[in-house]
């Protein structure tokens, strides 16, 4: 099926209109939050919304989707943008997909949903990831839930559960690790077992429902020498990460390592702050910061998706 061109206006389009969402949802100053107890504050900052570059978001060929990201000025990609998959956990996502674009599949809808804490439950970086998705692949639902200060042990209780299990998900996406690092007695082990908990609740009821897991984009932690207010890079992030990706290999799933991506331990925070995306508590991003974290999840989604069609 030849897809038909639009400008980038008309693909920000859609955008917008999830972003207009999120706007009317509120947001509540966190000056002196610790974690991510509270919604960030929201500023857009217009200028520096990720631009498409329409000569590179071109048709590559029916099966092929194009999809290509101009970062901010100051930002930086330290690793190829891609999702690991050793066992091919996604694959039956990717068969849906191309069966939907070449109109072969004849399923009404693709239901993802992405699970997680405050990040996700501040709707723009999901649903700018939803925004594309759905542009592309066509009749898709995607659906965001996340909690204030949640871990992934959150979504162990039974009322999150039932909220995982009556979305009917076709993909899963969790996204935890941040709250989990801004623990100062964090635990790899304690962290892999609730990873492993919530995990095998979902298959125990979803037992072939795919699942992606992602990694926390990084964030500093507050500390004080006398009485002045200090900042480092969260020295338990990159623990956190490596708790994840460990987990992922061991039980097969697949995984998506944005701190590794935009820099892990050495650059990751420096190049969100650098670019103004962060917010001032310096754990949460503003606008602009989770319209690129959408963004390239999005392209990962693709390369993933690219690669399995070229196959």
């Amino acid at each position: 099926m030849k897809r038909n061109k639009q400008s980038v206006q008309d693909r920000f389009a859609g955008l917008g209109i999830w972003l207009f969402l999120a706007l009317c949802t509120g947001w509540t100053d966190i000056s002196g939050v610790y974690a991510q107890d509270v919604r960030p504050d929201f500023e857009m900052l217009d200028s520096r919304l990720p631009d498409i570059d329409e000569m590179n978001r071109l048709q590559m060929g029916n099966d092929s989707v194009a999809f290509s990201l101009v970062l901010p000025g100051q930002f930086k990609l330290y690793a190829d943008n891609t999702i690991k998959d050793a066992y091919g956990e996604l694959d039956s996502v990717w068969k849906r997909l191309h069966g939907m674009r070449s109109g072969m599949e004849q399923t009404d809808t693709m239901r993802v949903l992405h699970v997680g804490d405050s990040h996700i439950r501040g709707h723009i970086y999901p649903r700018t990831t939803g925004a594309f998705f759905m542009e592309d692949f066509g009749p898709s639902v995607y659906t965001d839930l996340g909690i204030n200060g949640a871990t992934c042990q959150t979504f162990t209780r039974e009322e999150q559960l039932c909220k995982i299990f009556n979305a009917h998900p076709d993909l899963i996406i969790l996204s935890f690790g941040t709250n989990e690092s801004h623990n100062r007695g964090y635990d790899a082990h304690v962290h892999y077992r609730q990873m492993d908990e919530l995990v095998s609740l979902i298959r125990g009821r979803m037992p072939d429902v795919p699942i992606l897991l992602t990694t926390p984009p990084g964030s500093y932690e507050r500390y004080w020498v006398r009485r002045r207010r200090h900042y480092r890079v969260n020295p338990r992030t990159e623990l956190a990460v490596k708790t994840i990706e460990n987990f992922a290999a061991d039980h097969k799933l697949a995984v998506w390592n944005m701190y590794q991506v935009v820099g892990g331990r050495e650059h990751a925070c420096a190049n969100w702050q650098s670019s103004r995306l962060m917010n001032t508590d310096r754990i949460h991003y503003l606008a602009d910061g989770y319209v690129l974290q959408g963004s390239l999840l999005y392209q990962a989604i693709v390369n993933a998706y690219n690669t399995y069609v070229a196959r």
